[in-house]
């Protein structure tokens, strides 16, 4: 039963085929994934520079490939659709990588990470605790499996990049990100209004999610500006805990 629902969609599974958040399904695969990120992490900073440098640029290669995969598998079984594009803040992630890995300025190189890391990594691990699929497919599934790995990599890539010493993680580099959201949220809200999706969730907010109890408390009408508040009060905590373990360790911020 196992291996005759690996490539089924769960347009053509049983309502019931999910596994759920938070079940023990769910769970094994997060340390699972997390003891591959580790031995992952320790056999990197193992190598030397050209290898280290081989396997920044290898890796999302790699995830273009995986994604072209997963495609040309939703095309083939006829369930490709609109909601399947790459405008997620998950799915933009490797794009951000590849100017990382191929990027020749050790500035932008720096800016992109900086990105990664403060932007991509904690998005990637929200989608890892709180996966949209789980309810969906059963664990030994294609789509459920590149959900999980997907997701893995967006996670193991920042961390790479700090431990390459390409990040210099500053407070002051917050406008990094906020002008990368500033670029990329007007189109792809203008896309979803146009296509009624729901890419980065500036159309309307998920089920279950923090999301939801901002709509409630701001309304339709100003939940983009709920939204545009959390999101630069998430960014700003994120570097303040930063901040606090780099000086709980004695250390300094030092800026590029």
């Amino acid at each position: 039963m196992m291996s005759g629902t690996f490539w089924t969609q769960y347009q053509d599974l049983p309502p019931d085929a999910g596994y759920g958040r938070f079940s023990m399904e769910h769970w094994i695969t997060l340390a699972v994934i997390a003891v591959l990120i580790v031995f992952a992490v320790r056999w990197f900073v193992r190598q030397d520079e050209g290898r280290r440098d081989r396997v920044m640029k290898i890796i999302p290669v790699c995830m273009i490939c995986l994604e072209l995969f997963k495609d040309g598998f939703l095309i083939r079984t006829g369930h490709f659709g609109i909601g399947y594009l790459p405008l997620h803040l998950c799915g933009l992630g490797v794009f951000v990588f590849l100017l990382i890995g191929f990027c020749g300025s050790e500035r932008w190189r720096g800016i992109f990470s900086e990105i990664g890391t403060i932007l991509i990594l904690p998005g990637a691990a929200a989608a890892l605790l709180f996966p949209d699929w789980a309810h969906l497919y059963p664990v030994w599934n294609f789509m459920n499996l590149y959900g999980f790995v997907w997701h893995g990599l967006l996670v193991l890539y920042p961390v790479l990049c700090l431990k390459q010493g390409w990040t210099s993680l500053c407070i002051r580099h917050m406008h990094y990100e906020l002008i990368f959201l500033a670029c990329v949220v007007p189109p792809v809200y203008s896309f979803d209004i146009a296509f009624d999706c729901n890419y980065m969730f500036v159309h309307w907010p998920p089920e279950g999610t923090p999301l939801e109890l901002i709509a409630g408390l701001t309304g339709d009408r100003w939940y983009l500006a709920g939204y545009g508040l959390f999101s630069v009060g998430v960014i700003a905590l994120i570097y303040l805990l930063i901040h606090l373990i780099h000086c709980a360790r004695g250390g300094k911020n030092h800026d590029r």
